[in-house]
């Protein structure tokens, strides 16, 4: 059939029932249909219910221009901005790339027994995947000379996996006057206990380790019980310094601690052991220097 110059354009076909009309034996295939217009038709009240088209050939029908398939090539542009300008604030950045800082102050408090002030502080600067860490630690005397004794230290930091970060850099030590080179893993262990151990290498030689656990035991939502341990290994004596050879010195200390303003803020109370190890406690006693002490400690730590 041979449809081309018919014209449909003024056809109502709106009050047609196509029910029961079986198109199934029809035959499509030669009917050409390119000259009918369509666009004056309105179908809108046919019933197509019962229209059977299962012997309809749709093998030759071009659906490239319907949607769906493949986007073109400039469909999207790859930062998403689809060419509009980001304006005055420019390219957003994703919050975790962005290097940001902080201060943690893990210790300041007053050791009443050997009058002396404790600190460990800690700056860093960066983003989770590299930062640039400052950290000091050691002891204030508040009477006689006032002697401050430090091991402060600059580091590159970096994560090493899920629960453990690594450190490398500098470090220098005010109590026997040496530089020294310091590499570190610091992380969490199994049951949530904080763990770090460095390893300092001095310049004449003298190798210092410095392993240290710490548990938060919370009690509520402010009150937390946190007890802590400190050893120091030495490689070589060093008698001009009250060092020896292995195992020198075991520090440690409970706090009982109250969190406060958002957890940033937390006052303690607590008790703190200091006992020589090994060879060191023979070292101790010939200069007269206690092998053994004991301390009520008070102080704040705090973080921002």
């Amino acid at each position: 059939m041979d449809m081309s110059s018919m014209d449909h354009s003024s056809m109502d076909v709106s009050n047609m029932d196509h029910s029961s009309m079986d198109m199934s034996g029809m035959d499509h295939s030669s009917m050409n249909m390119s000259g009918m217009d369509h666009s004056s038709m309105n179908m809108s009240g046919m019933d197509h219910s019962s229209m059977n088209m299962s012997g309809m050939d749709h093998g030759d029908m071009d659906m490239s221009g319907m949607q769906g398939g493949e986007p073109p090539a400039d469909a999207r542009s790859p930062d998403y901005s689809n060419g509009v300008g980001y304006g005055e604030y420019g390219k957003p950045v994703m919050m975790g790339s962005l290097p940001t800082w902080g201060i943690s102050v893990d210790d300041l408090g007053y050791q009443f027994e050997d009058d002396q002030i404790n600190f460990e502080i800690e700056g860093w600067y960066g983003d989770d995947s590299r930062r640039l860490r400052l950290r000091t630690e050691g002891h204030a005397a508040t009477k006689d000379d006032k002697e401050i004794d430090s091991l402060s230290s600059l580091a590159y930091w970096q994560p090493l996996g899920t629960f453990w970060n690594g450190e490398a850099g500098a470090a220098y030590n005010t109590e026997n006057d040496k530089a020294a080179l310091m590499a570190g893993i610091v992380g969490t262990a199994p049951y949530f206990i904080e763990t770090d151990a460095r390893a300092y290498v001095y310049t004449d030689g003298q190798v210092q380790l410095d392993l240290g656990a710490e548990y938060e035991w919370r009690l509520d939502q402010h009150w937390v019980v946190i007890p802590e341990a400190g050893l120091k290994v030495f490689s070589k004596g060093d008698t001009d310094n009250n060092i020896t050879k292995g195992f020198n010195e075991l520090e440690t200390e409970v706090r009982l601690t109250y969190e406060m303003l958002s957890r940033q803020l937390s006052p303690y109370a607590g008790f703190s052991y200091e006992t020589a190890l090994s060879d060191a406690r023979d070292l101790r006693r010939q200069n007269n220097e206690d092998v053994d002490t004991s301390s009520v400690t008070a102080g704040v730590k705090f973080w921002f």
